[in-house]
């Protein structure tokens, strides 16, 4: 591989820049841009010589000490809780690592405990990725996250591997993240990953979305259920349709976000999840847990989902609970590539809209209506692919309770 020298314009271009970042660290934002500036500073302190070249190194370590126990969870996920901005921290990392080890020798004092740590939390946070990974090896829509910003987990599980990680890819038949609030259930050919979280930080949730007890579902290779993903960051109506919870699969009531996404990175009111379970026996696995997203709302209902996985069938209970008379929609949104067909009023076929090869079965158990809507999945920024959701709609007084089947 040829080396090739800097020209002394790029160098004089790289060090004013530094200098400007010095005095201009994004601490009014915090979370991933205040971390991107420390990487940035410690670099530049690395590569320049002399005392102000030090004081960028001494003030990027110090940011980095002070950001990773803050941002790196227990759990190993990234405190934002989107998987794209987890899948760039895991980059921000082994680059930080990879520098480390070219470092010469004058500095490699100064940056042996920060390297020390920085390696402690690699292996939690490749976990965490590959467990929010479906099977075609990309990440799960949860919060802001969309395919082609970070690195692909099969690059980042490479990269790790050459600076000396190795990806760790056990699967358990329940992976509960706690610290996070994200669960992976997996049952013979179906891997469900689902949303029991906290939106994000209560000081940092720019990056949320009102997705609250969301799920997404594979089947084999196959995305079947899926949320919505991120088709861009401006104001207006498709950045608000992207984080509202119409635009995930769970249940919205009234016709209201649970959490009160506005503007472009703003949230008022927020769900917090409640009671969460998880377990497993002979016939399956369990999940279930709430929010009070919509307490706010007259009579004040509490939304609770359960998953039960067995190796043929997802079994979804939505149940709402409180007073009053109360819309309450299940929202499924379905995976481009497959359509749905309705063979009755509460039950429609999944087909492959290639092959005609039917993927699943969707019953209503409470004889809810269920009704075929056009959507839209938005896989990378700027990049609608057209695609179906199922509707199942119920107004009467709370409790209200849908059931759900998916069989294969």
């Amino acid at each position: 591989m040829e080396h090739r020298q800097l020209s002394a314009q790029a160098v004089q271009s790289l060090a004013v820049q530094a200098r400007w970042l010095m005095r201009r660290l994004e601490r009014h934002l915090l979370g991933n841009h205040l971390f991107c500036n420390a990487k940035a500073l410690i670099f530049a302190g690395i590569y320049f010589e002399g005392a102000e070249a030090s004081r960028w190194l001494d003030t990027g370590l110090d940011v980095v000490e002070k950001q990773l126990d803050e941002q790196i969870l227990p759990d190993g996920g990234h405190f934002e809780l989107s998987t794209m901005y987890h899948a760039l921290a895991i980059e921000d990392l082994l680059d930080l690592i990879n520098l480390f080890a070219a470092a010469p020798a004058s500095v490699r004092i100064s940056i042996n405990e920060t390297r020390q740590r920085l390696a402690g939390k690699v292996p939690l946070m490749l976990a965490w990725l590959d467990r929010m990974c479906h099977p075609d090896g990309e990440i799960s829509f949860f919060n802001d996250a969309a395919m082609g910003i970070a690195p692909s987990p099969h690059e980042l599980f490479s990269y790790a591997s050459r600076v000396g990680f190795a990806a760790n890819h056990a699967q358990e038949p329940i992976t509960y993240f706690q610290h996070s609030g994200y669960v992976r259930l997996q049952r013979g050919p179906a891997v469900v990953l689902a949303d029991v979280a906290r939106i994000g930080p209560d000081y940092l949730p720019g990056h949320a979305h009102a997705d609250t007890l969301s799920f997404e579902l594979s089947l084999g290779s196959r995305r079947v259920i899926v949320n919505s993903g991120t088709s861009n960051y401006g104001v207006g109506p498709a950045r608000s349709r992207d984080r509202s919870t119409d635009a995930h699969s769970t249940a919205v009531v009234d016709g209201q976000n649970s959490s009160e996404v506005w503007a472009s990175f703003r949230v008022g009111r927020r769900a917090y999840p409640l009671d969460v379970r998880a377990s497993s026996d002979h016939l399956g696995v369990v999940l279930s847990g709430t929010h009070d997203g919509y307490t706010h709302l007259p009579g004040r209902p509490l939304h609770r989902r359960t998953w039960r996985l067995t190796d043929h069938e997802l079994l979804i209970e939505d149940e709402v609970t409180g007073k009053g008379i109360h819309q309450v929609d299940i929202l499924l949104h379905l995976a481009p590539g497959i359509k749905a067909v309705s063979q009755s009023g509460s039950e429609v076929h999944l087909v492959d809209t290639t092959s005609d090869a039917s993927v699943a079965s969707v019953v209503s158990n409470d004889a809810t209506t269920i009704v075929i809507e056009p959507s839209c999945w938005h896989p990378e920024f700027g990049k609608p692919i057209a695609s179906f959701r199922l509707r199942l709609t119920g107004r009467a007084d709370l409790p209200q309770k849908h059931t759900t089947r998916l069989s294969w």
